[in-house]
This record gives structure tokens, C-alpha cells and sequence, in this order.
């Protein structure tokens, strides 16, 4: 069984109900993870949005789709960042020097936890992920159909 593992971009794709991310977790089912980077991710973006909001309407509607967020939460096994994530991603940053810039943090964690866990990780953002050594990477929505 392979694990493939959600980047932020990816989950987010999937909350907007993206049709071949929908298919792909509905056909692979319990092999589809997450990672509580991710988590934290996505989280912090609702705290930012909802508390930059002033109407009531917007409000509602934010907290709705906060909802459906921690919902899938509880459908989909969360991955820690645990100390062998933590070993990985420090050894990561020392072998490769360049991938030690701030904005790359988060990515660098999520890459750690799929290392760890063996598993592919399902992004947009081939730029950085692609420099990752050893790391396995997939683009769910550019898949055909």
C-alpha cells in the first residue's frame, strides 16, 4: 500500500471539491494522508480570514467552510511531525544548504514526514518539492478526465 500524502495546496483543491482530487481520494481511500503541518496551515489561514472580516455574512460563511475543514480532518489520518520527521528535516537542511530559506520551512516538514513514512507527495508546487533528494512526488490536478 502506498501513502500519499496531501500538501496544503492539495487539501485546499480538495475542500473547493476539485474534481479529479475528489476522484483520486474517493478511489484510493485510506492510503490518502495528511500532515499536521498542513493542519496547522490551513488553520492559520482561517484564523487570518475570519478575523479580517467584518461582515456577518462573511463570517458565517468562512465559519461554515472552517467546519467542513476540521470535518475532513477527522476522515483522513493526520501524519506527525514526529522526532524521526524532526531528524529528517534537519539533516535535509544540512546536506542541502538551499533549501534552508524561511519560506521553504513548512514544505521542508511536510517533505520530512513523507520521507519518513514513504510516502508520495501530492503537490503543486514542483519547484521546491522537486529539490527535495529522494522525495516522491505527484500533481493530482493535472491528471486527465
Amino acid at each position: 500500500m502506498s501513502l500519499w500524502l496531501l500538501d496544503t495546496d492539495h487539501v485546499s483543491l480538495l475542500l473547493e471539491r476539485h474534481p479529479q482530487i475528489s476522484r483520486q481520494v474517493t478511489n484510493l481511500g485510506a492510503e490518502v494522508v495528511i500532515s499536521i503541518v498542513t493542519v496547522q496551515e490551513l488553520f492559520n489561514g482561517w484564523v487570518v480570514r475570519i478575523n479580517g472580516t467584518q461582515k456577518v455574512e462573511d463570517v458565517v460563511r468562512l465559519y461554515g467552510k472552517l467546519n467542513r475543514t476540521v470535518a475532513l480532518f477527522g476522515r483522513v489520518r493526520v501524519l506527525d511531525f514526529d522526532e524521526k520527521a524532526g531528524e529528517t528535516f534537519q539533516r535535509l537542511l544540512k546536506e542541502n544548504p538551499t533549501l534552508s530559506k524561511q519560506r521553504l520551512q513548512k514544505d521542508m516538514r511536510i517533505a520530512a514526514i513523507g520521507l519518513v513514512n514513504d510516502a508520495v507527495v501530492v503537490t503543486r508546487n514542483h519547484r521546491d518539492f522537486s529539490q527535495i533528494p529522494g522525495l516522491k512526488i505527484a500533481d493530482w490536478s493535472r491528471l486527465d478526465g
